[in-house]
């Protein structure tokens, strides 16, 4: 039975209560029913769209979006709204084409010229992109998703300087920004340059993801009255990169070391094994904080101490490779060998052509190319 104007605008009344209330659930079943009777409504499907946004229905947004934008040709709202679907549903095309609509009904918004860029970029066009977060940089200097989106297209094209001053103008907007600090870390220590990088490098530590963290207060490179325990921060700590930061980091510090049980019966340090007791252990840190906690640089790095006699394992040794476990293992027990590095090397190693190729300040018998 068709609804009458007073049951579609009381219908309205409540949805927009529930959705302003938060309880965007109960309010989009309520869009739905005012969309079905008045389905030419632009302003009924715009806010059926953007609520099932904001649930994460995304398929389910694009086609009342689409016809709120059809119905609302001169509104920005639909068509930015409808952009923002048809990117996370990966149609970036379709999405660039509804946001220069958007930008001809409202020229200079920044937030349009930047989301503009991040069409580009999924479009692989680089140059196009960067045009788009300088109009939106040009508005507001201190857009923060433009200032980093631009650092990452500097950064790619080997424009260092210029991404790290827009990674440094947004770090003076948001200086405790985990994520940023940890952009401009990496990228200096892509460069070298471990006096500025490390200490942003340990932003890391802040951010969720896969990282392996016993219960242990963090050492910060204090005086301990207990042991100290330096791990590897991989889940599997059988994996390549675990063992080779075993390998490669585990030196120049009185602690024991966390590692696999093929490593244990070779290094000539006190070991554990991940899961046993950490009762006795006044503090842990990550193995890739140790260049951070104890001041190393590539030119002055602490020797790798001997490792104890063990047949079996030596076997596994490689004496020319990649970055792997195997060569690390050749180089530390002191075999000649070469290592053979791609284009993103890890920082440990110094930029290409840096201090760190040739022989290498890590093992004294190993050449890096």
């Amino acid at each position: 039975m068709p609804l009458s104007d007073s049951q579609v605008q009381a219908l309205a009344r409540d949805a927009a209560q529930r959705a302003s209330s938060g309880d965007l659930a109960g309010a989009e079943p309520l869009f739905a029913q005012l969309v079905e009777a008045r389905p030419n409504s632009g302003q009924a499907l715009h806010l059926l769209g953007q609520a099932r946004l904001r649930l994460g229905r995304f398929a389910e947004a694009r086609e009342p979006l689409e016809r709120a934008a059809k119905f609302m040709p001169r509104d920005v709202g639909p068509q930015v709204n409808l952009a923002g679907c048809l990117s996370i549903l990966g149609e970036h095309d379709a999405a660039l084409v509804a946001l220069d609509r958007a930008n001809q009904l409202k020229p200079g918004d920044p937030s349009i010229a930047h989301n503009r860029g991040r069409a580009l970029e999924a479009l692989g066009r680089p140059e196009e992109a960067e045009r788009a977060y300088d109009e939106a940089l040009a508005v507001d200097h201190r857009l923060l998703p433009s200032l980093s989106a631009r650092a990452g297209l500097l950064a790619a094209r080997g424009e260092w300087m210029g991404a790290l001053a827009d990674l440094d103008m947004a770090l003076t907007e948001r200086p405790d920004d985990a994520r940023l600090r940890l952009r401009r870390g990496e990228l200096l220590l892509a460069r070298g340059d471990w006096l500025r990088g490390l200490p942003d490098h340990e932003a890391r530590l802040a951010l969720p993801g896969e990282r392996y963290t016993p219960d242990l207060p963090l050492w910060q490179g204090e005086p301990l009255a207990g042991r100290l325990l330096i791990y590897p921060e991989q889940i599997d700590i059988e994996s390549d990169t675990a063992l080779r930061d075993v390998l490669m980091l585990a030196r120049g510090v009185d602690a024991t070391v966390q590692c696999a049980e093929r490593l244990a019966d070779i290094l000539d340090l006190p070991t554990a094994r991940r899961g046993d007791p950490l009762g006795d252990f006044a503090a842990a840190a990550p193995l890739r904080s140790l260049p951070y906690l104890l001041n190393w640089d590539l030119a002055s790095l602490p020797a790798a101490g001997p490792l104890k006699g063990s047949a079996a394992l030596a076997e596994l040794a490689l004496t020319d490779g990649g970055d792997v476990w195997q060569v690390h293992l050749a180089a530390r027990l002191g075999r000649p060998a070469v290592m053979v590095l791609g284009e993103k090397r890890d920082w440990l190693w110094g930029p290409k052509d840096g201090p760190g190729d040739g022989l290498s300040g890590w093992y004294p018998t190993l050449q890096i190319r």
